[in-house]
């Protein structure tokens, strides 16, 4: 594995008269998970594709590990992992087959090839499976193989476009601690999803892209500075809504009440009042994960 992180600047893609991505910049580095956030057509996939070299920027840069995608491409190819959201398998092969000719395809040594399909197949749950034809599995477990397929020749960064799609619970817990073990290898992760909670658990830093540009920083900034809502909830309701009774800007949904706070402090600050005023808290946490927050308040800010 080499480490490697990727560059972006200024990148610009268009078919036709549709500009899927007019301005991204953003950077990944070594030993972190990066989200890539966005709502549908915000030109998630499309970058995912240039950064895979299956695309051609219309301008701006790329650089991953210090090499150009256009100047470069097998370079580049060499050094990522590539999970698209939905990869075909050969369906009268194998799991084993498929991975062991995966290697083969990255010039591993056959004897290589076959050990490493051997340790993957273990990595990602699939021993049960290692002999049944690719056309047995289920979405869940073909997401695992092409997990899989994207470490066979060990990369050293990760491009990951939904990979928790089919997953059961269990699954994908085994996922996000696979790419937390994965980035503190030293590897460069960019995982595009939109189960941004299980992304607040895996990543170390978040890209938010709308209408094919990344969000400058200084908007992101502002969206942290505005109050966040905390849910509360309390082994006697009525104590709690009295206690509540004076904050104008509490509200309630079928969780518990709903209380903005400005920050940590002020979350603190409100939990001890609460306490001190004799109301027994039994579930106090804020009501959205951070990425799903500034997820919805950059929606709001575009209908508005």
């Amino acid at each position: 594995m080499e480490a490697a992180g990727i560059v972006v600047q200024g990148v610009r893609r268009s078919f036709g008269s549709t500009h899927a991505v007019r301005d991204m910049t953003f950077s990944a580095s070594p030993g972190r998970v990066t989200a890539l956030i966005g709502p549908n057509g915000s030109g998630k996939t499309t970058l995912l594709l240039m950064l895979a070299t299956l695309l051609a920027p219309d301008a701006g840069s790329i650089r991953i590990g210090g090499l150009d995608p256009l100047r470069d491409a097998s370079g580049v190819r060499r050094l990522i992992g590539w999970m698209p959201d939905v990869l075909g398998s050969w369906a009268s092969l194998t799991t084993r087959a498929t991975l062991e000719l995966t290697g083969r395809l990255y010039d591993l040594p056959k004897p290589r090839a076959a050990a490493r399909a051997e340790e993957l197949i273990g990595l990602v749950g699939l021993g049960a499976l290692a002999d049944q034809p690719t056309r047995v599995l289920s979405r869940g477990q073909k997401q695992r193989m092409s997990l899989a397929r994207a470490l066979v020749h060990d990369p050293g960064v990760l491009l990951l476009d939904e990979p928790a799609s089919g997953l059961d619970p269990e699954a994908r817990v085994d996922l996000r601690d696979l790419v937390r073990s994965l980035a503190a290898e030293g590897r460069t992760v960019l995982v595009s999803s939109h189960v941004l909670a299980e992304l607040e658990e895996m990543a170390d830093d978040a890209v938010y892209v709308q209408h094919g540009e990344t969000v400058a920083p200084d908007r992101l900034e502002a969206l942290r500075d505005a109050p966040r809502l905390w849910r509360v909830r309390a082994e006697d309701p009525e104590a709690l809504d009295r206690a509540l009774a004076g904050r104008g800007d509490a509200s309630s949904d079928h969780l518990g009440r709903l209380v903005p706070v400005r920050d940590e402090a002020d979350a603190a600050d409100l939990l001890a009042g609460l306490v001190a005023g004799g109301v027994r808290v039994v579930a106090f946490a804020p009501a959205t994960g951070e990425l799903e927050r500034t997820f919805l308040e950059l929606s709001r800010g575009t209908r508005a």
